[in-house]
């Protein structure tokens, strides 16, 4: 009988030498489960302030804009930092994976240092300006003001996790989200609240208790990349070799950043025109528009999965496998969300309920959730092309997409169907354009992969 000592460890996948359907399921499992850790970390900060009040909860409303800014930041990072070290893992140069590690974490900490300061002596500037009360100002000042103190930890965070899944740890990735997402709820509850005799931070404990959460990331990271992987060397490299590192990460970086903060952009123009039919209808598109976090969940794991599959491949000039299994993440993307939709369309009253009483935010939360999830299985296939330009070293490509879609597919056509049938024709026209949006992008980038064939090394003749 073996016993658990003599069971060997499991490995981590081989990214270019494993099957690729079975690559890409070990893959996106575990990076799917650290996004729902993610979703779950920011509930619980949400969940916790809320017990404090009705203001505490508005001020940390008020803190999303500015959060969000340099979390598109880290994100873009992440791209660009998996992007290089997954070509220069496949392509067999541990050497360069080792600069780009580095060179991407200093450039987290350093970024994050040098805007700390204009960050905290802007707030009482810019969140009077987001419509923040004098009344909440304090509450912010509370919250921000470690948050910014934290943010060079955050952004290291982005870096390292995106090496760890570059090189195929999938696993890793997973469990260090969820322990960090499980360490965030234990202590924010202890640190806004108190025990015993301390009676707690309030609202500037759930920060601290994130910043402490980025901490303990951090330091696994470095463990796991510097003693276990080798791919982090705590020694300064040579200053140009540096800042060609630094070019290489801005070249992928920049265009992620920007095409992430198209989003909110988008948003932003749909919530203004539903402003005209009253607070309820943007109620219940603020609703919607969080519940579709949790229907693409799936999604959002398998953009953080398929990139380092991408980008060691192309890395080995295994274009085939390139091909292959961006064919096959689309098609099982299609085929989830269509599935999910039919679930969540009989479901929608009863979704709808849980989160308003009010008869009119139901029944729009209703009429959403039966017209923009049908769209979804084409707006994940947008998702993953985008993510897969980016690891294939065509960040302009990746950021076009996000334009497309935004501002020629689904912002006119929702202007156009809220112009023909009012609200619920602003939605249809939403859908419909993340479905055109689908289709002619996924045949983009179909063309794109077909096109690396021609350049594939053929195998030395007998």
């Amino acid at each position: 009988m073996t016993t658990a000592a003599a069971r060997p460890a499991v490995k981590k996948p081989d990214l270019i030498n494993d099957p690729v359907g079975v690559t890409l399921y070990r893959t996106a499992v575990p990076t799917t489960i650290g996004a729902i850790a993610v979703i779950a970390y920011y509930l619980a900060n949400t969940f916790f302030v809320s017990l404090l009040g009705t203001d505490q909860l508005a001020a940390i409303s008020f803190t999303f804009p500015a959060t969000i800014l340099f979390t598109y930041f880290g994100v873009g990072l992440g791209i660009g930092t998996s992007a290089l070290v997954g070509r220069a893992i496949g392509s067999q140069n541990p050497e360069q994976a080792c600069e780009i590690t580095f060179a991407s974490m200093a450039m987290g900490f350093l970024l994050g240092l040098l805007l700390m300061i204009p960050a905290l002596l802007s707030i009482d500037l810019v969140f009077p300006i987001l419509g923040a009360r004098p009344e909440r100002m304090a509450l912010i000042h509370e919250y921000m003001s470690i948050w910014y103190v934290g943010m060079p930890l955050q952004l290291m965070q982005f870096s390292g996790t995106a090496v760890i899944r570059a090189t195929g740890n999938a696993k890793l990735h997973g469990k260090l989200m969820t322990i960090s997402a499980i360490i965030n709820a234990i202590l924010d509850p202890l640190l806004i609240f108190g025990i015993g005799p301390w009676h707690g931070m309030g609202i500037g404990g759930a920060a601290l208790a994130t910043v402490i959460a980025w901490l303990f990331t951090i330091i696994v990271i470095c463990y796991q990349l510097g003693v276990k992987e080798k791919l982090l060397s705590f020694k300064l490299p040579e200053f140009p070799l540096l800042m060609e590192s630094w070019r290489k990460l801005l070249v992928i970086t920049a265009p992620a950043a920007l095409a992430n903060m198209i989003t909110p952009m988008a948003t932003g123009v749909l919530t203004a025109t539903l402003a005209v039919y009253g607070p309820e209808a943007v109620a219940a598109y603020g609703v919607a528009s969080r519940l579709e976090a949790f229907i693409m969940i799936v999604v959002l794991g398998m953009s953080m999965s398929v990139p380092p599959f991408i980008s060691q491949n192309f890395g080995a000039h295994h274009y085939d496998r390139v091909r292959q299994g961006l064919r096959m993440a689309l098609k099982f993307v299609l085929i989830w969300q269509l599935a999910l939709y039919a679930i969540v369309a009989v479901l929608a009253p009863w979704i709808a309920a849980v989160f308003s009483q009010d008869p009119s935010v139901k029944d729009t939360i209703t009429m959403v959730l039966r017209i923009m999830p049908a769209s979804y299985a084409f707006q994940g296939m947008v998702v993953l092309s985008a993510s897969s330009f980016n690891a294939l070293h065509a960040p302009r490509n990746g950021l076009i997409t996000s334009l497309l879609r935004f501002f020629v597919f689904y912002v006119p056509l929702a202007l156009i169907g809220n112009h023909l049938a009012g609200m619920k024709g602003l939605f249809i026209g939403a859908a419909l354009g993340n479905v055109l949006a689908g289709v002619v992008i996924t045949k983009w980038i179909s063309a794109y992969t077909k096109s690396l064939l021609s350049k594939q090394p053929r195998p030395a003749q007998a």
